[in-house]
């Protein structure tokens, strides 16, 4: 297994020594991994394989390793450069006046031959003068029809317009599109993708490389927030990027053991995880989901110490809110490791598969406490 360093938008990832698994050793990191419980976060295996208590930040680095290798043993291998990237190029397809703010259409150049659809909101108070405000990526629900268009409120279902109202309270959005849903259409597998999971991870690095080269954003908070679909794809992505200080998942997830109670038809070949645009490699664990390396337990530690808000309904037809009491409890040991247990916060409204009005507001006021008033410090420095 090697490790490798990796840089981001001029910035040394801060977990530089991420374990990463390839199609060689995938196996081996498999059996290894699993067989640390995804419930027992504070445990790792130290240089002779031995499980040991995590009773450090730098023990629980080396379980966060194991977790980051496994994640890729499934995903694929984020790419790997040996030089800070620069920022895409982007184009403006269109811009609207939308009162306090303008909504830019744009693409801009995830790969050297692949540019994603997105939108870019901007507070009109940021476009005079020297002042900058927080970005936060708006990552949008599963929509075949309007795709990324559902956040800046151009139809789709109510309540699931975050991308203008956040604009509207301040801050710089961009809403990337989703791969292979609408009008973004990329070839994975010429693109050496082996999931449409990690494709939107490394849209979305590239989204905040586009954000942070901005004149009117501040570079340094990022938030990512995202309903149903943007809601996985927000977590996924703040583990691999720690710029992000704070994520907002609204109806995103359970664990993978109780997705649909564990219903085999839902792990058939593009049902559910493993459909193209998600991670068909998840098929092969059909009938023995324990298995599967990795699970949301070990995602959302891994992004301790950052803040994290889980919504997750108690009506929620998609994923179980017992099942995201589970997943937290799991990974609040970690939070507490670094003396940040309130970092991590679980709503529970009553209602189904949405993300209603005061769920919005909390989600708000979340990232204003988290990114504009500073209160989320810590870091793996």
């Amino acid at each position: 297994m090697k490790r490798v360093n990796y840089c981001v938008g001029g910035a040394l990832l801060m977990f530089a020594s991420v374990a990463i698994a390839t199609d060689h050793d995938a196996a081996e990191v498999d059996a290894a991994r699993r067989s640390l419980p995804r419930d027992v976060l504070l445990q790792y295996h130290d240089d002779n394989g031995t499980v040991r208590p995590v009773k450090s930040d730098a023990q629980w680095q080396r379980r966060r390793d194991e977790i980051i290798a496994a994640m890729q043993s499934v995903m694929g291998t984020l790419p790997v450069e040996d030089a800070p990237r620069e920022a895409p190029s982007y184009r403006v397809i269109e811009e609207v006046d939308c009162g306090s703010y303008l909504r830019r259409q744009i693409t801009y150049q995830s790969e050297p031959h692949c540019e994603t659809p997105a939108y870019l909101c901007i507070p009109k108070t940021l476009l005079h003068g020297d002042t900058k405000g927080p970005a936060v990526l708006c990552l949008h629900p599963t929509d075949a029809q309007i795709g990324y268009g559902v956040v800046v409120g151009l139809g789709g279902k109510a309540n699931r317009q975050y991308a203008i109202e956040l604009a509207e309270r301040g801050f710089v959005t961009l809403s990337p599109s989703y791969p292979l849903l609408a009008n973004y259409q990329p070839d994975l597998q010429a693109g050496g993708w082996q999931s449409g999971t990690l494709k939107a991870v490394w849209d979305n690095l590239r989204g905040i490389d586009l954000l942070q080269s901005l004149p009117f954003v501040d570079d340094q908070p990022i938030g990512a927030i995202g309903h149903s679909l943007g809601g996985h794809n927000a977590v996924y992505t703040a583990v691999f990027d720690p710029r992000i200080k704070a994520v907002v998942s609204s109806c995103g997830l359970d664990s993978y053991v109780d997705y649909f109670e564990g219903d085999p038809a839902k792990w058939l070949p593009e049902q559910g995880w493993t459909q193209t645009r998600y991670m068909p490699r998840l098929r092969d664990y059909r009938g023995r989901l324990e298995e599967i390396p990795f699970d949301f337990h070990e995602m959302i530690a891994a992004i301790a110490p950052r803040a994290v808000l889980i919504i997750a309904p108690t009506d929620d037809s998609n994923f179980r809110a017992d099942s995201v009491d589970r997943i937290a409890a799991a990974a609040r040991p970690v939070y507490q490791l670094f003396g940040k247990a309130d970092q991590l916060q679980v709503r529970h409204p009553d209602c189904d598969h949405d993300f209603p009005d005061e769920m919005r507001e909390a989600a708000y006021r979340f990232l204003e406490t988290t990114l504009i008033h500073q209160e989320n410090e810590a870091s793996f420095d």
